[in-house]
């Protein structure tokens, strides 16, 4: 049996995103800034995905930039609000402990620049308390930056509080949807989102691709500088097959999200249930306010990286946290915001599935990861200490 539960590192594209890429690669290939005919169709096809993202997001197509990803879009919105804030003599931003590196390295250059930043703390359920950020805030604050969903633990913030929040103090509120895009209903007005990260091949469109929403009236700071585009905010041709494949991607997702989130949600259910029959072992982060597609859980006792290469040779493709990091050897970040120790934290496990996972697939994971962990405890020394009583447990 081959199963993908990866879900969250990236996901096969759909066959719409295919046929929709292959199809303006050969017919519509124009540069959309030429004045010829074929040029000119590029850009109406441009402008209609434009067109189509926003609408899935609650947003105007002007306030719709196209990137080359998550991760670029992040520095956008970073770099944006610092710009604006520094001008303003306001050089204060406040995020999160958990957030992607695309966000916490981004952090760490403006602060070699002189800004400052507060960390909040998320606490064991993954979670952001709204009163204690509307506490961080300060006179000099320019920007508060917190993702929607978590990309290791699955955990959706209160994103709408957090929102009021900023609104109310006048900061620019950005959050890092790319986890949640595609997979939970998003409205930025709703939300009182300021600026927005998403990313293609989250929700079964290419790699590559990603767009930035900014509310109108927000000076956007240009990460890379050269010809018109994108309203002269994002120099380069366009990527019209990989938008257009994103756009159409994102248009099944919206569509399908009801049904494919119960329907998710309940496979997610079961295989936490599962897992949570081995002993000394804990779920990850709120047990409710998480993707339905997120799985993630420490046992204790074992090393993650083994158990990943054990689940590979049974078909089951899993992960440890960030696909970002995995060349890492450090324990998850994420893990250590929310309290869990070094030797716990090593070994986890995250499962993100996707809406073709069965019953009966979710039982073999259940079964194969049971089977593996009590293999690798068998000659663990640290589990042999827990046994011993030399050591206590944890979980």
């Amino acid at each position: 049996m081959n199963i993908y539960a990866d879900n969250a590192a990236t996901t096969k594209m759909s066959r719409v995103a295919i046929d929709t890429m292959t199809e303006y690669m050969e017919k519509t290939f124009g540069n959309p800034s030429s004045l010829y005919t074929i040029g000119q169709k590029a850009k109406e096809a441009l402008e209609e995905a434009r067109a189509d993202v926003a609408a899935v997001i609650g947003a105007q197509p002007r306030d719709i930039l196209f990137t080359s990803g998550g991760s670029e879009a992040d520095n956008q919105a970073l770099r944006t609000a610092a710009k604006i804030g520094a001008k303003k003599g306001k050089k204060h931003i406040i995020s999160t402990a958990f957030e992607h590196h695309a966000i916490l390295h981004t952090l760490n250059k403006l602060e070699e620049e002189g800004f400052e930043v507060t960390l909040l703390p998320v606490h064991e359920n993954g979670l952001v308390v709204p009163s204690e950020l509307e506490d961080a805030i300060r006179e000099d604050t320019c920007l508060v930056t917190v993702m929607f969903a978590n990309n290791e633990i699955g955990t959706i913030q209160p994103i709408k509080e957090i929102g009021e929040i900023c609104r109310k103090h006048g900061v620019l509120f950005h959050t890092d949807a790319v986890q949640a895009v595609g997979h939970v209903p998003i409205d930025v007005d709703e939300l009182n989102i300021d600026m927005l990260s998403a990313s293609g091949h989250k929700f079964h469109g290419p790699k590559g691709v990603g767009f930035f929403y900014v509310r109108k009236g927000i000076p956007v700071a240009n990460l890379i500088e050269g010809g018109a585009q994108e309203r002269g905010k994002r120099a380069g041709t366009e990527n019209v097959p990989g938008i257009m494949a994103l756009a159409a991607a994102l248009k099944e997702a919206a569509a399908g999200m009801a049904e494919t989130s119960e329907y998710v949600k309940a496979r997610r259910d079961r295989l936490i249930a599962g897992l949570s029959e081995i002993p000394h072992c804990a779920l990850n982060g709120d047990g409710e306010k998480r993707l339905p597609s997120n799985v993630n859980f420490c046992f204790e006792g074992i090393e993650g990286e083994s158990l990943l290469l054990l689940l590979d040779q049974k078909g089951i493709c899993a992960s440890s946290g960030s696909a970002c990091t995995s060349g890492s050897l450090d324990p998850s970040h994420v893990l250590l915001a929310i309290g869990r120790v070094h030797d716990v934290a090593h070994g986890s496990l995250r499962l993100s599935l996707g809406e073709d996972i069965t019953d009966e697939e979710v039982d073999y994971i259940v079964d194969s990861v049971s089977e593996i962990v009590e293999y690798l405890r068998s000659f663990s020394p640290i589990w042999r200490d827990l046994k011993e009583g030399k050591a206590e447990h944890i979980l």
